[in-house]
C-alpha cells in the first residue's frame, strides 16, 4: 500500500503555529494568552501574538473579535479560548 498523500500527514507540532491577535488593556487576551501559552507549552507548538494596534489590515479585519486565534493562518476562535478544543486541532 502506498504512503499517504503529504497533504494527509498530521503535522509535527514544530510544524504548526498559533498566532494570538491582540490588543493593550484587553482582560480576554490575557486570558487567552494564558491558555495557548498552555497549550502549545505542553504540545512543543510555537506561537506568536501581534497587536492589531500595530498593524492596520489586522485591525480592519478583526477589531470586533480580539482576540483572536489563528492554527495555521486560519482563524480558530476569538473572544474565549477553549484549551480542549485547541489541544484538538493541534494534534489532529
Amino acid at each position: 500500500m502506498a504512503d499517504m498523500s503529504p497533504m494527509f500527514r498530521r503535522k509535527a507540532p514544530q510544524d504548526r503555529l498559533v498566532t494570538l491577535i491582540r490588543k493593550p488593556g484587553c482582560h480576554l487576551c490575557d486570558d487567552a494568552q494564558q491558555v495557548i501559552e498552555k497549550v502549545c507549552g505542553d504540545l512543543g507548538v510555537p506561537w506568536e501574538q501581534k497587536d492589531i494596534t500595530q498593524d492596520e489590515a489586522l485591525h480592519r479585519e478583526y477589531w470586533e473579535q480580539v482576540p483572536v486565534v489563528l492554527v495555521d493562518g486560519a482563524q480558530h476562535t476569538f473572544w474565549r479560548v477553549d484549551e480542549e478544543r485547541l489541544r484538538k486541532a493541534l494534534t489532529r
